[in-house]
This record gives C-alpha cells, structure tokens and sequence, in this order.
C-alpha cells in the first residue's frame, strides 16, 4: 500500500525542517569549544539524524505502530542538541552582563581591601567614618590639584584642605610643585597625600607605601573599569577579559603584600582568581544559569526545549488519519439507526 503524502505530513515537514535548522547553527556554535572546526559536521550529523528520527516517528504514528522506542532515540541524540543550543544560546545573550558583574565586583574588592587594610592600622583619627571621608576628600584633592583646567592648589583645592583640617583638627601646610609641568603637579598631589594621610595615621614607612599603592590603584581601577562600562557592548566583550586579569593581578598582589607587612593575625587575605575565563565553556554555562536562575534564563531553557523537543511533541500528539477513522466508526447505541428489514 502506497503511503500518501497529506498536507499534515507537509506542514509538519516544514516544521521540522526550520526548528532543526535553527538548532543545526546553534549547536554548531555551542560545540566549538569542545570540537574546533570539527564541529560543523558533528553538528549536521545530529541534525540529520533528528530529522530522519522525526520521520520515522510520524511514520510510526500514521501506520498504527508504536513510535515510544523511536521517541527515547530521539531524546538521547536531542540532548547534545540542547546541551550546545544552551551554551550557545546563553554565552551570546549574558556574555555582557556576566563581564559588567565581574567589573563591578573587582571595583568593589578593591575598595574591601582598601576598608579592611585601613582597620588594621593605628591612627590618629579613631572614628572609621571620619576616615572614610578624609580619604574620599583626600581622592578629590588629588584630582582637583592634577586638574588641567585648575592646576595646582587653587580656590578649590584650599577649600577641599580646609574641610579635610576640620575633620583632623590639624592645619595642612600646603606645598609647592616641582615644577609647572603635569608631572610635576601629579609629583603635589602625591606629596599632599603622603603628608595628610601621615598626619591621619601612625604609619611604618612600608605601611604609609603600602596605604598609597592600594589608593592609587582602587582610584585608577575604578575610573578604567568605568570608562570602560560605557562602551558599547561589542568594546565590553573584548576588552574585559583583560581588564578583569590586569585588575585581579594588581588586586592579589596588593592584598599578599599588605598580609606580609600586617601579618596573618591582623589580616587574612584570600588571592581570588575570575570564573570569566570560562565563558562560552557549556560547564560554565550552565553552572551560571543555575547560581542566577531567574526570568531570562527560564526564557532561554524554554526556547532551547522548544527548538529540539517541541516539534517531536507535535508530531506524537498530532492526530492521524487512521485515529480519526477508528473514532468516526464507532458509533453509540443510542443513535445508531437499524438497517435492513424487520420481521413482524
């Protein structure tokens, strides 16, 4: 008996055929990382195996047969589909945020250590507060001295040193550049800064050098890790992974010197190496999907269910020509007519 092609078969072919193709180039670009070049053609060998899988399905379905063995075949060569559709899926759509995060959370490592190194010293000052805005008034006088507009301690500056002697309850000698010249008065900013933060704490020479490279480096940090958040996202995903292993070295190398000169009993310090590196690995993937399941990642696993496994449930939930037959013959006692003569 010859098997008729029907507009079902039709529409469900060409179904078939745009889901798998979508997840074709997916999977292709989730499998480069394992695979290499190989993976175009491990890619289209799934593929076309899925396809000739959902035939045999149908066939299965529109000739009465069971297709439950066919399904669980499907299922297990589907699943390295979805598992590269994800990784391909996700990598490309979180790329930019998971390095925003990963900026952001450097700027604030530094800005920990600077905290946690300052409440191991000895100061002048006791109250963390009044610290705290010494050393972000300190930040804007460095600024404001090195300004090309304003060089020098200009209006400005005297004000910023006359509320930095209020809170330290001492007078600040103001200083005089080198020379006339931008190195020169970033060689004032630093002179500033060494004799204020010397007048705010009792330092060891190591530890006043040790409290000025963690300032200027949580300073520089943050303005690079700024400058570049406002770059479009093709710039983040670039450049971040650099700026993240440049950042975390300086930031591991600050935090091991400040636990020599400190000691282990006043500070502790864990180096911290960056997960971003993984990014575009299917491990990675999927370990951070889970860590910050939320909306869009239920989005994306749906989208990736829906790309292998949703035209497989069409097709096995899909009525056939012979179901609808056995269901039209069968006919209720109530409403069935008699035929034929009656015998009186």
């Amino acid at each position: 008996m010859k098997t008729k092609i029907t507009a079902t078969d039709l529409f469900l072919g060409i179904l078939a055929v745009m889901l798998i193709g979508v997840s074709f180039y997916q999977t292709w670009l989730g499998l480069q990382q394992i695979f290499g070049g190989s993976s175009f053609v491990i890619a289209l060998v799934l593929s076309l195996i899925l396809l000739f899988l959902l035939w045999q399905i149908r066939r299965a379905k529109t000739s009465g047969q069971s297709p439950s063995s066919l399904s669980w075949i499907y299922f297990f060569f589907a699943s390295f589909c979805f598992v590269a559709n994800f990784n391909a899926l996700y990598t490309r759509f979180m790329r930019t945020d998971i390095y925003t995060t990963e900026l952001r959370n450097v700027n604030e490592k530094f800005s920990a250590l600077e905290t946690d190194v300052e409440s191991k010293l000895n100061y002048s000052v006791p109250d963390a507060k009044t610290r705290q805005a010494i050393r972000s008034e300190l930040n804007l006088l460095k600024i404001q001295i090195s300004d090309p507009k304003n060089v020098g301690i200009g209006p400005e500056a005297r004000q910023i040193i006359a509320r930095i002697e209020k809170m330290i309850g001492k007078k600040v000698t103001p200083l005089t550049p080198v020379s006339e010249t931008p190195d020169g008065y970033a060689d004032l900013a630093d002179r500033m800064e060494e004799q204020i933060v010397q007048m705010v704490y009792n330092l060891t020479p190591e530890e006043k050098n040790l409290m000025s490279d963690i300032n200027n480096a949580s300073v520089r940090w943050n303005k690079e890790i700024q400058n570049l958040l406002q770059m479009n996202p093709d710039v983040i995903n670039l450049m971040a992974q650099g700026q993240i292993d440049k950042s975390l070295t300086e930031y591991n190398r600050l935090g091991s010197k400040a636990e020599s000169i400190l000691g282990k009993d006043k500070l502790k310090f864990e180096p911290t190496h960056s997960e971003t590196q993984e990014v575009g690995k299917i491990g990675y993937a999927f370990s951070h999907a889970i860590k910050n399941f939320g909306m869009f990642q239920l989005v994306v696993l749906a989208g990736c269910i829906l790309l292998d496994f949703g035209i497989m449930f069409i097709i096995l939930l899909m009525p056939t020509e012979t179901n609808r037959n056995t269901g039209n013959s069968s006919e209720s006692i109530f409403t069935s007519k008699r035929s034929g003569k009656t015998i009186i």
